[in-house]
């Protein structure tokens, strides 16, 4: 049974929601819908764990790379303040950095996903050691990008949370979650958003549900792949040695991992992807400058993305916003692994947000949320048309 609050005009979402969540593994999620500056959906329903404990209004689910639009969007609000530049190089504030042919890396280099930097797997011996911060950044700021950065682009799957989360604290002296909060949920007055989750957060998150592999068995699967080279790239980013370990247990929640561990509700990224759907501003509350916010979303490529096999069209930090009725021409986000997924779409003014713990599909692509996009999507379509 879905609960919560749902315009009448967008019932389908709630539909939609209903349907994703009619499955024999259970699972719970949330939704949330904003049109024209207005909420018009915030719903939830399923379980939140598996004892069968109900999905509530305050719950929080673990969003993996749903997280980088938010770490982007940190970002976008110093660059607005003047504290940074896309252009500017990485070593201008990371002086580390420099190393290993890396001097004409820009920051926008990194938010792009054109920096080289994709590879963790050689980087790193196990998924534990990116619970240490410090030694992942020194051990990436050592390595040399995989191709000239800006010829090419190859999802840093991983390695973006890091990377763009160490220039972010290099610039401020605080916490990737610190400046989260000082320059998104404190503004917004959003209800969640964080990068891991305290002791004190923690039973408010939504237990994962997803079906344990066999570790070795993966691990021998990953050596075989990295043989073939077309699928190499994608399993230097995203297949490490003891990621489902790490995933599936508290640990994850200890770190910051800015690529991979965040959790919000729905409502905190509808409510942040509202505002940019509305040209940076929402309810008297600005958060980026209409010119920010169009350099932080113009399209740096169309091309094949190296890791992922398919075209992103990368802005700086978002990718493509796709529904069950096709790509969004201007809209833009970023969806995870697991069904999360948020974005906003400024031709309708439409912004879309779903979390869930039931893990399935792809990082690129699940139908539960592509299904709940598109029943937005035609909702807010019947009341262009009949305002028309």
């Amino acid at each position: 049974m879905t609960e919560g609050y749902v315009h009448p005009d967008f019932g389908a979402v709630t539909e939609s929601l209903a349907r994703a969540l009619a499955h024999k593994n259970g699972g719970g999620a949330a939704v949330c819908v904003y049109h024209r500056g207005e909420l018009v959906v915030d719903a939830w329903a399923g379980d939140r764990n598996s004892e069968g404990n109900p999905w509530e209004r305050d719950t929080i689910a673990l969003s993996f790379s749903t997280t980088k639009g938010v770490v982007a969007t940190a970002v976008h609000c110093l660059v607005d303040k003047g504290l940074l530049d896309y252009d500017d190089p990485v070593a201008d504030y990371w002086p580390e950095f420099s190393a290993a042919g890396k001097q004409r890396v820009t920051v926008r280099h990194l938010l792009s996903h054109s920096a080289g930097m994709h590879r963790l797997r050689s980087v790193i011996e196990d998924a534990s050691q990116m619970l240490d911060w410090d030694f992942v950044v020194k051990a990436l700021a050592e390595q040399s990008p995989s191709y000239e950065p800006g010829t090419r682009f190859g999802y840093h799957g991983i390695t973006f949370g890091f990377l763009v989360g160490e220039v972010l604290r290099r610039i401020t002296g605080k916490s990737v979650q610190q400046v989260i909060q000082t320059e998104i949920v404190a503004p917004l007055d959003l209800d969640c958003m964080l990068i891991g989750a305290s002791d004190e957060d923690r039973h408010r998150v939504a237990e994962l549900l997803i079906k344990p592999r066999d570790s070795d068995r993966a691990e021998r699967r990953a050596r075989q792949l990295e043989r073939i080279p077309l699928i190499r790239p994608g399993i230097e980013a995203l297949s490490i040695p003891g990621l489902d370990r790490l995933l599936t247990s508290g640990d994850v929640y200890d770190s910051e991992m800015p690529a991979l561990n965040g959790c919000f509700t729905a409502r905190s990224l509808a409510k942040m992807y509202a505002v940019l759907a509305a040209g940076g501003e929402l309810g008297g509350r600005r958060l980026l400058s209409a010119e920010t916010l169009a350099r932080a979303t113009e399209v740096q490529t169309r091309s094949r993305d190296l890791v992922v096999g398919f075209p992103m069209r990368w802005r700086l930090g978002y990718h493509l916003a796709g529904t069950g009725r096709g790509v969004l021409p201007h809209g833009f986000g970023h969806f995870g692994y697991g069904g999360s997924g948020a974005w906003a779409d400024p031709d309708r003014d439409l912004a879309v947000a779903m979390v869930c713990n039931r893990v399935a599909g792809t990082p690129f692509g699940d139908g539960r949320f592509l299904g709940i996009g598109a029943a937005a999507v035609r909702s807010a379509d019947r009341i262009i048309r009949g305002s028309t």
